[in-house]
Order: structure tokens, then C-alpha cells, then sequence
């Protein structure tokens, strides 16, 4: 996995996005990053120590490229308006799904 800053990993993403399209898909995670990359210590040993202040760790994934990025505390809102424009520029070929109502709850509703 490929660590990137957060602008390098947002013109990867909007590559990956692009490349998608016509290949395959992609996913996104999410997740609350502490900054410790080792896992908890065994029973008897010190405890790994708190962090000041936690960090926002991305992730991109496709079949056969994988991005990731961490973002800090005072960087999430306008890290998230410019992830906002990438998504919203790469999900315009989305296809609406047609709900079919069940014969049951139309004669009940």
C-alpha cells in the first residue's frame, strides 16, 4: 500500500476513479488512525501510549492499485470538500436501480 500526502492522493484517486469506469470498481474506507502502525502489546508489557490527538487514516482500493493517505484533526474539513468534488465529478454514470413494491404491502398500505 502506498502512502501519499493528501494532495498526491487526491489526483491518484481521481485517476482510479476515471480508470474504473471502464475496468472495474473501486472502494473507499474511512477509518479513525491513532498513528501506532504495531499491533497492542502482550499482557505484562507497557501499554502503547495515547495519542494527543487522533488522525484520519483513507484508504482506496482497486483490483489492482491500492492508495492511502492520513489526514490530521485540522485538516479534515477542507481535505473533505475537495474528496466531496472528486466523488462528485466520478459518480455521474451511476445507473438507478428499480424498486419493485411486494402485492402484499400495497394491499395492506
Amino acid at each position: 500500500m502506498v502512502l501519499l500526502s493528501n494532495e498526491e492522493f487526491l489526483t491518484q484517486l481521481t485517476l482510479l476513479s476515471q480508470s474504473a469506469r471502464s475496468e472495474s470498481s473501486f472502494t473507499i474506507t474511512i477509518k479513525r488512525y491513532d498513528g501506532h502502525d504495531r499491533p497492542k502489546p502482550r499482557e505484562g508489557n507497557p501499554p502503547l501510549p495515547k495519542p494527543a490527538e487522533y488522525q484520519c487514516l483513507i484508504r482506496a482500493r482497486s483490483r489492482s492499485k491500492k492508495l492511502a493517505t492520513v489526514v490530521r484533526h485540522d485538516e479534515v474539513g477542507k481535505f473533505m470538500e475537495s474528496y466531496s468534488k472528486v466523488l462528485k465529478s466520478s459518480m455521474d454514470g451511476l445507473k438507478k436501480i428499480k424498486k419493485v413494491k411486494n402485492k402484499a404491502k400495497a394491499v395492506q398500505g
